[in-house]
C-alpha cells in the first residue's frame, strides 16, 4: 500500500477502524503496510484465523512482547501486558492464582453488588428525568474503575457518586492510552523527540502517568503499611486479600529495575487498566447496539423475568451460576465483543524469520498487527451477515452457550496469554447489563455522534448520550 494513501489518516486516528477494514475486505483479509525507509515501520495487518493461531499458540515462542513492544508500552514497566519470560510466567501465576482463592467470585460479586446498589442504581435514578442526557461510557468507566481498586487496593475512590467528582487518576487512564495509539503509527525518532521536549501527545502522557502513578503509589504505602497487623483471616484481612495476596506473593521479586516497590506497583496499574478499560469499552457498545436494537432488549428483559423473577421480588441479588442461565444475555455481550472488541489490535514483532499461514513473510523489522476490530467484519470469517448484531449466533440448536474458537473470537486473545479475567469480566457485565435492562428502557439521544476513539482501547470519541426511561412509565 502507497505510503501517501495511508500517512494523509494519521491526523485523523479516529477513523483508522473504517479505513483499515475497507483496506483488508479489498485484500483478502491481510495487506503489508511499507513505512518510510528510515522509520523502521514496515507492517503486517492481519484478520487471518490462521495467522492468529500461528502466532498465538502454534509458533508463541518467536513472537514475544519483544523490545519494540516495551518501547511503545514503557509506560507500563513490568506489568504483566508488557513483560516476557519468567517475569511474564511469575505475573501470570500469582494473578491466577488470587483469582483462584475459594472466596474470590463472592467476594468480587458482593463488590459489584454493591457498587450497583449504591452507586449505579441511585446515579442512574437522580438522573432518569424527562428530556434529561448521560454519558453511559462515563459512568460505566467510574462504576469499572471504582470496582477494580475496591478489589486490588480495598479503597472505594467513589467516582461514581450523585456529584460526579473529577478525579485525575481515573481519567488518566484514557489519556494514557490514547497517546500510546500514536506511537504505533508515529516514527519513533518523532515521539522520542516530544518525549524530551515534553511537547504534544508525550506530555499529555507524561502527565497522565504521573496523575496515576501518584494515586498508586499512596494506595500502595497504606495497605503495606496496615498489611504488617493484617490478619487474613479475620474480615477486615478479608477486605484486603487482594493487594495483601500480591505483596505477599511477590515479596522477592523485583523486576528489571531491582526495586521491589516499583514492580509491585507497576504490576497492580496493569491490572487496574485493565480492570477498568476492558469491561466498561464492552459495556457501552452493548448499550450502543442495543439502542439500535430493541427486539434484543426486549428479548433480554424477557428472559430476566422468566430467570430471575424469584429473586428481584424477594430482592435479593444474583449470582454468577444463576447469571448462566441468561444465554440470550450471554449471546448478545459475545456480539458485542464480536464486532468492538475492547482492545482491537494485538502488536507482534517475530525473534526469528518466518512465514505466516497466508503465505506473508515476515522478519525482525516487521511489527505484526493482529486485527481483533476487522476479524468481526470480514464475511470471510463470519458469513454475509457480519455487520448484523445477532445473538441467536451464539446460542446452539440445544439452546445452549455456542463456543467460538479462540482465532477466530479473540476478543479475550489466544493462547497462553488468553486473558485470565475473562469469567470475571462477563460476570461484572451481566450484572450491570441485567440491572440496568430490568429497571430502564435505553434510547440513544438523536443526531449524537458515536465513533470509536484514537486509543489503544476501543472507547467511544464522544461518549455514549442516552436518555433512560423507567419501565414503569414507559407506554407498552
Amino acid at each position: 500500500m502507497p505510503l501517501g494513501a495511508f500517512s494523509k489518516h494519521l491526523t485523523k486516528l479516529h477513523r483508522l477502524h473504517d479505513l483499515l477494514t475497507r483496506i483488508l475486505n479489498r485484500s483478502g483479509g491481510t495487506f503489508m503496510f511499507r513505512g518510510p525507509w528510515f522509520a523502521n515501520m514496515d507492517m503486517l495487518i492481519t484478520t487471518d484465523p490462521l495467522d492468529i493461531h500461528h502466532v498465538l499458540n502454534k509458533n508463541f515462542s518467536n513472537y514475544p512482547k519483544g523490545p519494540k513492544f516495551r518501547k511503545i508500552f514503557d509506560i507500563l514497566g513490568d506489568g504483566i501486558f508488557n513483560v516476557d519470560g519468567h517475569l511474564w510466567e511469575i505475573q501470570r501465576k500469582t494473578t491466577m492464582s488470587l483469582f483462584r482463592q475459594p472466596n474470590f467470585q463472592s467476594v468480587f460479586e458482593a463488590i459489584v453488588w454493591n457498587k450497583v446498589e449504591r452507586g449505579l442504581l441511585p446515579v442512574l435514578e437522580s438522573i432518569c428525568k424527562p428530556g434529561k442526557e448521560m454519558d453511559l461510557q462515563d459512568i460505566f468507566q467510574r462504576f469499572t474503575f471504582d470496582t477494580i481498586c475496591t478489589l486490588l487496593l480495598a479503597f472505594d475512590p467513589k467516582s461514581l457518586s450523585l456529584d460526579f467528582p473529577f478525579l485525575p487518576y481515573e481519567k488518566s487512564l484514557s489519556d494514557i492510552e490514547e497517546s500510546i495509539l500514536y506511537r504505533h503509527f508515529t516514527p519513533p525518532i518523532f515521539w522520542k523527540l516530544q518525549q524530551l521536549l515534553r511537547m504534544g501527545n508525550e506530555k499529555k502522557l507524561s502527565e497522565a502517568f504521573n496523575a496515576f502513578d501518584h494515586f498508586v503509589c499512596k494506595c500502595l504505602a497504606r495497605i503495606q503499611h496496615e498489611s504488617c497487623s493484617i490478619d487474613t483471616e479475620s474480615e477486615h484481612g478479608r477486605e484486603h486479600f487482594g493487594l495483601a495476596s500480591l505483596i505477599r506473593e511477590f515479596k522477592h521479586q523485583s523486576g528489571s529495575s531491582g526495586d521491589p516497590n516499583k514492580f509491585l506497583k507497576e504490576t497492580i496499574m496493569n491490572l487496574i487498566g485493565a480492570g477498568r478499560d476492558t469491561t466498561s469499552t464492552t459495556l457501552s457498545w452493548f448499550f450502543y447496539l442495543i439502542t439500535k436494537n430493541p427486539i434484543v432488549e426486549d428479548k433480554i428483559r424477557e428472559e430476566i423475568q422468566t430467570f430471575l423473577q424469584v429473586k428481584v421480588k424477594d430482592q435479593k441479588n444474583w449470582n454468577s451460576k444463576e447469571l448462566g442461565k441468561l444465554v440470550y444475555l450471554h449471546g448478545a455481550l459475545c456480539e458485542a465483543l464480536r464486532l468492538y472488541p475492547p482492545v482491537p489490535f494485538n502488536h507482534k514483532t517475530p525473534l526469528q524469520p518466518d512465514i505466516l499461514p497466508s503465505g506473508h513473510h515476515v522478519n525482525q523489522n516487521t511489527k505484526i498487527m493482529l486485527y481483533f476490530y476487522g476479524m468481526g467484519r470480514m464475511k470471510t470469517i463470519w458469513g454475509e451477515d457480519c455487520m448484523e448484531f445477532k445473538p441467536e449466533r451464539w446460542i446452539s440448536k440445544e439452546g445452549g452457550i455456542k463456543h467460538e474458537a479462540s482465532n477466530k473470537f479473540s476478543a479475550f486473545n489466544s493462547g497462553p496469554r488468553t486473558c485470565i479475567g475473562k469469567d470475571m469480566s462477563f460476570t461484572q457485565l451481566k450484572i450491570v447489563a441485567s440491572t440496568i435492562i430490568y429497571h430502564y428502557h435505553i434510547e440513544l439521544v438523536e443526531g449524537h455522534p458515536v465513533c470509536p476513539s484514537a486509543s489503544i482501547v476501543l472507547q467511544m470519541k464522544h461518549g455514549l448520550k442516552v436518555r433512560l426511561t423507567k419501565l414503569s412509565e414507559v407506554n407498552i
